[in-house]
């Protein structure tokens, strides 16, 4: 598309309202039809209202949109809000993370199922929510560059020597007629001086401008918010946010979670100190949660050894460590080391470790004819007691209940209630017998066994839960927090003010202009031509007004 170039001779874009140098209306409406210029660029030039012929112009004119970027924020705040319906995955309960759709479905009922099945319980990092954010960001920058460059262009470009028909149509505009005086203009630009306006002076005529730097507010605010939807989306790369749950029970080295096999971790144990109601102050009960009948919370505290991988990571061998410091995690005093974070979030007492079992005949209970002990967390599939005694673990429930079906099942893999199926081997029982054994249960298929599996003891452990923390698009976050707020106060707080005297033999034309706070540059103009014969300009806007209520 060709340039556009106007009678005074300046060559301008294609799609230009008003002429970059002297401000002639160069399109082909009538002067007298708009009574007042649209000054929000000057009448410069933007491409989403240039060009639409391609696909990529199309593309450009739909982010462009204003009405565009308020429906996908709107859309945005809409799905956020079905993330708050119930509790996202990360905050249920450590335990039920292993099985989220019987927590969702058990908690919350036939919504809760629905709930988890539409992907809700992640929707914060799902592919369709990130698009949204995506696209915010898309509308944010095309929305700016439309048009921070015809803004650019105008305020550099603007002419001192504006046209009559330019400064006619500002809101502020008066006319005035020297008798023989010179020193008007010069007075007025000593007090435009005063005030800390920018003099500009071409042939006689004068632009005061005074406040530019606060119509880039707008599109600081846009850099601002750009840079924080990217520390928001930064967070679904892989090592730059991690919120990770670990728990260690007594004794255990684990790897670290996040940390992509370098960290590792051995808890020494987990203590739960207390106060005791009859020998500590009362003062205490209100502040504290109840831990158990009589007593209250004093320390929660996981004491471990961080350790680091030394060589290359081989799968399946175990990794040689090297000891980096011993530290005692506490509530709110979190290891902190290479920019992660461990906190104490949760516990459990008196977990379930190891169970013992003995061989023993029903018409003979006090003779064991052999025993063992199942490691819940690793169990074997077989056990051999020894004089032809073995004894085969065919099916474990760790978390033992009867589905829908009245079949057993397990609803974790923690063994908060555990349950076996046995066939136990004997001497006198070569083919084997079978038996389902659960805490106060011994069930036999027939109910003819002479042989039975008898508890004879448990062993348990106390686990630590630990949360593991790196975010490194908090900084991200916050210089675009920063950056937003710079923006809201650069154009919340200051304004754009232009004022223009052109003289044409002894007549003097007065316009004035500004984005915003009309009450100050008529007071300023008022300040300036105190004194002066020049005519204060007119509200042209509000004689408008008078006018219609006249009529």
């Amino acid at each position: 598309m060709e340039n556009v170039k106007c009678e005074c001779g300046h060559v301008n874009p294609h799609g230009t309202v008003l002429c970059e140098s002297c401000g002639r209306q160069i399109d082909n409406v009538n002067n007298e039809e708009q009574k007042q210029v649209d000054m929000r660029y000057d009448g410069s030039a933007r491409r989403s209202q240039t060009y639409n012929k391609t696909v990529i112009d199309k593309i450009w004119n739909f982010f462009s949109s204003v009405k565009v970027g308020v429906w996908l924020i709107v859309i945005t705040l809409i799905a956020s809000a079905f993330g708050t319906i119930y509790p996202q995955l990360m905050y249920i309960p450590n335990t039920a993370k292993a099985d989220p759709a019987a927590y969702y479905e058990s908690q919350y009922g036939v919504t809760g199922k629905l709930y988890y099945e539409l992907g809700f319980h992640e929707l914060y990092g799902s592919w369709w929510y990130l698009i949204l954010i995506g696209s915010i960001g898309i509308s944010l920058v095309i929305c700016s560059l439309d048009r921070v460059i015809p803004l650019y262009r105008a305020l550099k470009k603007q002419g001192i020597s504006r046209h009559h028909s330019f400064l006619k149509r500002q809101r502020l505009y008066s006319e005035s007629q020297l008798k023989g005086s010179e020193n008007s203009l010069a007075t007025v630009r000593e007090k435009l001086l005063k005030k800390r306006y920018n003099v500009r002076e071409e042939n006689g005529n004068i632009l005061a401008e005074k406040g530019r730097f606060s119509r880039w507010g707008p599109y600081v605010n846009h850099v601002g918010l750009i840079i924080f939807l990217i520390g928001v989306l930064v967070r679904s790369v892989p090592g730059v946010y991690i919120d990770k749950s670990l728990w260690m029970r007594d004794g255990e080295t684990n790897e670290i979670p996040g940390t992509y096999g370098k960290y590792y971790l051995q808890s020494h144990g987990f203590k739960l100190d207390v106060y005791e109601k009859d020998s500590e102050k009362d003062v205490f009960e209100d502040a504290l949660a109840k831990i158990g009948d009589g007593v209250l919370a004093k320390n929660y505290q996981t004491d471990v050894t961080l350790y680091e991988r030394v060589g290359d990571f081989i799968p399946g061998a175990e990794p040689e460590l090297k000891k980096i410091k011993d530290f005692a995690i506490r509530v709110n005093e979190p290891l902190k080391y290479d920019h992660y974070a461990l906190y104490q979030a949760d516990f459990k007492l008196n977990e379930f470790r190891e169970m013992s079992f003995k061989l023993i005949e029903k018409e003979n209970e006090d003779v064991s004819l052999g025993e063992l002990t199942i490691d819940l967390h690793n169990p074997q599939e077989e056990y051999d007691l020894g004089e032809g005694y073995q004894v085969k673990l065919l099916k474990y429930f760790p978390d033992y209940y009867l589905n829908s079906n009245g079949e057993p099942d397990t609803k974790l893999k923690i063994p908060n209630n555990p349950a076996f199926v046995f066939e136990m081997y004997t001497p006198d029982t070569p083919e084997g017998e079978r038996s389902f054994v659960a805490i106060r249960q011994n069930i036999e298929p027939n109910g003819d066994n002479q042989y039975k599996m008898a508890f004879s003891g448990i062993e348990t452990v106390n686990v630590s839960g630990l949360t593991v923390r790196r975010d490194f698009s908090l900084a991200i976050i916050a210089i675009g927090g920063a950056i937003f707020m710079i923006g809201v106060i650069q154009g919340m707080y200051w304004n754009h003010r232009r004022i223009w005297f052109k003289r044409e033999g002894d007549l003097i034309y007065i316009a004035g202009h500004t984005n915003k706070n009309w009450f100050s540059l008529k007071k300023d103009i008022t300040s300036i031509i105190e004194g002066t014969q020049l005519v204060m300009p007119v509200d042209q806007v509000e004689d408008r007004k008078k006018q219609a209520k006249g009529d």
